[in-house]
């Protein structure tokens, strides 16, 4: 019998004290997680010594891997100077400065502390501003986890419904149907259908909820003319195209928008801007975010948080996306392409029934022989849940650490020895795969 190892006796701990051992089902994995002794760069190390490389990087939020030593010698100084005040600090100032100075269309930003809480804050100041109250959101979008935000990200072909008009689907059971009949879903990509549906809710309509490459959905990125189609169409109804760029920031110095012709008027943002810490922020133009301005004689939107623009993570936020410049940005870009190219070289050459998504520095590998272009065809029924998580799995096993989708966030830390070695398991891995069907 083999010994018990270190993480499976923290686990049987865990479990008395923590429903399901854990407090976020993404790092679940049976028969139990591995503990985590310490990251460096690239790596992560377990407390039972064995050390992968980081292609998951806390679900796309480490945009320079772990304990970057310019970041880990700023907050360290932060720390000694306090952590949280019930006052104003400069690194909050400094931080929005450098944020605006990325993007044209920020004019202003208000910081929280996740991406959830970003998105929320984008829904309820557009109600604010136009005092209307539903949004729509397209099918399959994962934009956190606040009630109208969430609403069919996890549909299947039991509850979808018809294409041309998606039902509202719950994701945690008790969900009131006001919710739901608060939000308008859309299939990703698909212009004429996503006009129709906007256009019988227009005159109750706050904002049209976007996230340009949305992982649920499939990785797959909006069109040039899905955006502009979007744009135009929220202009001609006075209402806000807020856009979920949570994850998208890091596609380009000034987020995924620099990819389209359009600007939104709200932009979510959170993952990497927090340098490794819990951060949220809601950016845009100053008419739009004056909501929020309690200099205002009347304050249509009151928010606030204790724990927000805390100077730990803007110190961190402030120096990662420093290192995160222009050249950083493009450089990882490339990285992202040469993924996907030996990805699918890989593929290819296995003769796999398999394909790999994204853009940028983000990829996913579909158990499908060709690439989905919406959600219900991303969908996966039990038995490709089944395989996908066992290639995850073998990855894992392999030293490779994945997002349980099988997908990848890169970092600046990687490079591109660190993707060769992670196709050659991935081919493996798809061999194995082949010799079971």
């Amino acid at each position: 019998m083999r010994p018990q190892t270190k993480s499976q006796s923290l686990y049987k701990e865990a479990l008395q004290v923590l429903p399901g051992g854990i407090s976020r089902n993404t790092i679940f994995r049976r028969p139990n997680p591995d503990y985590v002794d310490f990251g460096k760069g690239s790596r992560v190390t377990d407390i039972d010594g064995v050390t992968r490389v980081d292609f998951a990087n806390n679900m796309a939020s480490l945009i320079h891997g772990h304990a970057h030593p310019v970041i880990v010698d700023a907050i360290t100084r932060q720390l000694q100077q306090g952590t949280a005040f019930t006052m104003a600090t400069e690194a909050e100032l400094r931080f929005a400065q450098h944020i605006c100075d990325r993007n044209q269309g920020f004019e202003k930003i208000r910081f929280m502390n996740s991406g959830t809480e970003a998105v929320m804050a984008g829904i309820k100041a557009a109600r604010a501003i136009t005092g209307r109250p539903k949004i729509a959101k397209s099918e399959g979008a994962y934009h956190g986890t606040y009630d109208y935000a969430e609403v069919s990200q996890k549909s299947n072909p039991e509850n979808w419904g018809n294409v041309s008009a998606p039902q509202s689907v719950p994701v945690v059971e008790g969900t009131p149907q006001a919710a739901l009949d608060d939000v308008i879903v859309f299939p990703f990509n698909n212009i004429s259908q996503t006009l129709e549906l906007l256009d019988r809710h227009a005159s109750e309509l706050a904002c049209v909820l976007i996230d340009p490459l949305p992982h649920r959905v499939g990785l797959i990125p909006a069109s040039q003319e899905y955006m502009e189609a979007i744009r135009k169409w929220t202009l001609d109804h006075d209402c806000i195209f807020l856009l979920d760029e949570v994850i998208t920031f890091r596609m380009g110095w000034g987020g995924a928008q620099d990819w389209y012709d359009v600007e939104p008027d709200l932009t979510a943002l959170g993952k990497i801007i927090g340098g490794g810490f819990p951060v949220g922020g809601l950016a845009g133009k100053d008419e739009f975010m004056s909501v929020l301005d309690p200099t205002r004689d009347r304050l249509p939107f009151p928010f606030s948080g204790t724990f927000s623009a805390n100077p730990v993570t803007m110190t961190a936020g402030r120096v990662a996306m420093e290192l995160f410049d222009r050249e950083a940005v493009d450089r990882l870009n490339q990285l992202g392409d040469y993924s996907r190219l030996k990805i699918s070289e890989a593929i290819e050459s296995v003769g796999a029934n398999a394909c790999v998504t994204g853009a940028g520095s983000m990829f996913r590998v579909h158990l499908k022989s060709n690439p989905p272009t919406g959600y219900r065809e991303t969908y996966s029924d039990a038995s490709e849940n089944k395989q996908i998580e066992f290639l995850v799995n073998f990855l894992y096993e392999r030293g490779f650490m994945m997002i349980n989708t099988c997908s990848a966030a890169l970092s600046t830390v990687l490079n591109e020895s660190d993707v060769d070695s992670m196709v050659d398991a991935l081919s493996e891995g798809l061999e194995m795969l082949q010799q079971d069907q």
